[in-house]
């Protein structure tokens, strides 16, 4: 189910190569991180259909706002993620839960699982990189926002340790 949801995912940001390869690189760590932290299948599955489309209001935030800002993705993101995801007949908890994920995913205050932290962990691994940001603000970040062991791993191997 989440190949054909990265495929919907890609269907819909069709001609955005940016986006998707955002998505893929969200996925790809959230996925490595939560079966690294020993989640549990369901949620995992979670974790990895929010990562999938945590984004996914991106271009009707560029339409409506002229913005990409995080708080209009947590707004725009919730229901066209759940239309995407109509026909895979989810669990009704599974699908709340994906679509509090997206609609909380630039919120870092109030984190209340695992899938939550993984999410935002990951994110921040491909914006660090994605946005150029420098070694004070990748430890800031670092400090602020990353607890789980195999985050901070990547975030120390991908920015940190070439810099000691």
């Amino acid at each position: 189910m989440v190949d054909k949801i990265i495929k919907k995912a890609i269907e819909y940001d069709a001609g955005d190569a940016r986006r998707v390869h955002h998505l893929l690189k969200v996925h790809s760590f959230a996925k490595t991180i939560g079966t690294l932290e020993n989640l549990g299948q369901k949620e995992l599955q979670i974790l990895e259909i929010a990562a999938i489309l945590h984004d996914i209001g991106i271009h009707e935030c560029e339409r409506k706002y002229s913005s990409t800002g995080g708080n209009f993705q947590e707004i725009e993101g919730p229901p066209i993620a759940k239309e995407l995801l109509e026909e895979f007949n989810l669990p009704e908890d599974v699908l709340e839960r994906v679509l509090f994920l997206i609609g909380h995913h630039h919120t870092y205050s109030g984190i209340d699982g695992a899938d939550y932290q993984i999410l935002v962990e990951a994110d921040f691994l491909v914006n660090i990189y994605e946005d150029s940001m420098d070694e004070k603000q990748v430890k800031s970040i670092k400090e602020r926002i990353f607890k789980t062991s195999s985050g901070k791993y990547f975030l120390e191997k991908l920015y940190l340790d070439a810099k000691n």
